[in-house]
């Protein structure tokens, strides 16, 4: 169960955490559905999308005019006023995007598959090449707007914001993020 306000977890929490999902941040109709590759242990603790401190999503978010300010990850829901949602491509959390199968991805892309068709946002974002390519058989994906479409949805790839993905950095992920949301506004 989400907690409403920020803490830190404990050891015990995150060993629990291993297996456990969190609820979708969606609607119909969004202008972006960003997808993470999967929660980590302390995301699904606290029960909140991209909660890891030194995670960069939000930051990047703020910083490319998705949103007007910084939002903490217990604010999650406040993105749906702005047609911005979060999902995952698997839903189970681990301690390590490594610990998921080929298995894992493929099916975490027909679920996502399913949302997309179900709730019809315009534009999907995953943050994570890899599994872009693990999930959906496009091996040789690369960062921006693929010719592929999820259903009828405009499918971007971009960086993992996780702060252990030192290939991009905050400045580099805001560059990215604001072509992103001058796509999601035609």
């Amino acid at each position: 169960m989400a907690i409403s306000k920020p803490f830190k977890p404990t050891k015990q929490q995150l060993v629990d955490a291993a297996g456990q999902t969190l609820p979708d941040v969606i609607a119909p109709n969004l202008r972006v559905l960003f997808c993470g590759i999967n929660p980590g242990l302390y995301t699904a603790a606290v029960g909140h999308h991209f909660a890891r401190p030194g995670n960069r999503f939000w930051p990047a978010l703020h910083k490319s005019g998705f949103t007007e300010r910084l939002l903490s990850p217990f604010e999650e829901r406040e993105l749906l006023k702005s047609g911005v949602g979060i999902s995952n491509v698997v839903s189970h959390a681990t301690a390590s995007a490594a610990e998921l199968s080929k298995e894992d991805f493929i099916a975490g892309g027909r679920s996502l598959a399913a949302k997309v068709e179900r709730y019809q946002p315009r534009i999907v974002a995953i943050l994570g090449v890899g599994a872009y390519r693990h999930a959906f058989a496009k091996p040789k994906a690369q960062i921006g707007e693929q010719a592929e479409r999820i259903h009828d949805a405009r499918v971007w790839v971009l960086p993992n914001p996780s702060g252990l993905n030192a290939n991009y950095q905050l400045p580099e992920l805001v560059r990215l993020f604001v072509k992103l949301r001058q796509a999601s506004a035609r």
